[in-house]
């Protein structure tokens, strides 16, 4: 692998140009890949490839490590298990905060259900996303994954040697794969397939925030809240004895993720308050949080089914292929599972088209049974459905498909029929 200068005529060549792989396609197993993108899914996949066999550096558009980005969100059991399996798990658990129950209820304060979480696995870790970010990349870099910030991708193309990604610094970078772990508004998604659908608006803005823990609303320790209704807010007690929240503003036409930064803090809780005004415990959560005290995080999005996942020698991971949005708790979970199967499949089957495709079959069943079932909480949340509060199954059916779903590292993959 290596990076080298280019001059701007490289890039003129077309971002999507990856021809005649299909010759390539039945060359040697793969050693070396570009990882495009690190979030959570960069790192994780190639800390993957590497205990597969596979050298892989992450190439991040940002100029550094993802510090003081992003809102809180959960890593539930099967994601913890995933990292396991790359020996990832123990620094993630130590900037996480567990919160193993959940309680469900009407807006008026009413049970509906409660689940005190399976005792023969691990609890949900919560934390926020930047301790996740920051946790997964130090444990990479200390494993020995070379990480390149500032490398934008603007294009990439196949050559008889590999695939070659242009950045927008006019360097590039050569390897026998690359992989788009590069999120929700993927740029390899595009390389891949420029008719690749957008990501989809699932009908609020979505805010965050801290309550002070005297403020009134019960919330025993370990236990994670979600109150429905007119309205939707989920909630726990953190470590320092705050109640830590998620709300969200259903709106028709969205602004954007700048145009919502450019909004006053005060007037973005104003509307919270209005809209929650006698919410059982969304009124005292949010008469108690200050505007300092709020993250505008913005749009809930998720992906729709993204029909093309790979293309010549180019994969996606993670968020780029399967955003389910927020309203699954499986997001973060979903993109470390499939870092780390893609891995698996790279390592058995030495024909990458064959190694794509038996990830593929191994994933997009999950991944997109799991997105439909948000989409539903989504329109609840947007005041979209017929049901004011959803027809939940027992805890048990709800989330033993989700935290029990475990890969076996050591387990060979096989190529699909007709592959």
């Amino acid at each position: 692998m290596h990076v080298s200068s280019t001059d701007d005529s490289r890039n003129d060549r077309g971002s999507g140009d990856a021809r005649g792989y299909g010759a390539m396609a039945r060359a040697a197993r793969a050693r070396t890949a570009l990882v495009i993108g690190g979030g959570v899914a960069g790192p994780v996949a190639a800390l993957a490839l590497r205990q597969a066999g596979i050298a892989a550096t992450v190439y991040e558009a940002y100029p550094a490590a993802a510090d003081g980005v992003g809102a809180w969100l959960g890593l539930a059991p099967n994601g913890l298990a995933a990292l396991a399996a790359v020996g990832a798990d123990a620094p993630v658990r130590a900037v996480g905060h567990p919160v193993p129950g959940v309680v469900m209820a009407d807006g008026a304060g009413h049970p509906l259900t409660r689940f005190g979480g399976f005792p023969e696995l691990p609890p949900t870790m919560t934390m926020p996303r930047e301790r996740l970010f920051r946790a997964l990349t130090d444990h990479a870099a200390a494993a020995g994954v070379p990480f390149a910030y500032g490398k934008r991708l603007i294009g990439a193309e196949e050559t008889s040697g590999g695939v070659t990604a242009h950045f927008a610094d006019g360097s590039s970078a050569t390897a026998d794969l690359l992989i788009g772990a590069d999120g929700i508004r993927s740029t390899v998604r595009t390389l891949i397939d420029p008719q690749a659908p957008a990501p989809e608006y699932g009908g609020v803005l979505s805010f965050g925030g801290y309550a002070a823990a005297d403020c009134g609303v019960e919330a025993e320790p370990g236990t994670m809240h979600f109150a429905f209704g007119r309205a939707f807010m989920g909630y726990w007690r953190g470590a320092d004895g705050r109640l830590i929240w998620f709300a969200g503003l259903p709106v028709d036409n969205p602004p954007s993720q700048a145009e919502v930064a450019r909004v006053p803090a005060a007037e973005w809780l104003a509307k919270l308050r209005e809209l929650y005004a006698g919410h059982v415990p969304g009124e005292r959560l949010l008469r108690h949080s200050g505007p300092g005290e709020l993250m505008a995080v913005g749009r809930m999005e998720r992906m729709p089914p993204v029909p093309h996942w790979h293309r010549g020698r180019m994969v996606l991971v993670g968020d780029a292929m399967h955003a389910p949005s927020s309203s699954s708790g499986q997001g973060a979970s979903l993109a470390i599972e499939s870092a780390v199967e893609l891995a698996r499949c790279l390592r058995d089957l030495p024909v990458h088209q064959e190694a794509f495709a038996a990830y593929e079959a191994l994933r997009r069943p999950r991944v997109e049974a799991i997105g439909r079932s948000a989409a539903a909480v989504n329109k609840v949340k947007a005041g979209k459905s017929d049901l004011p509060v959803p027809e939940f199954p027992s805890p048990e059916q709800m989330f033993r498909p989700l935290h029990f779903h475990r890969i076996d590292w050591a387990q060979p993959v096989r190529s699909p029929a007709g592959v």
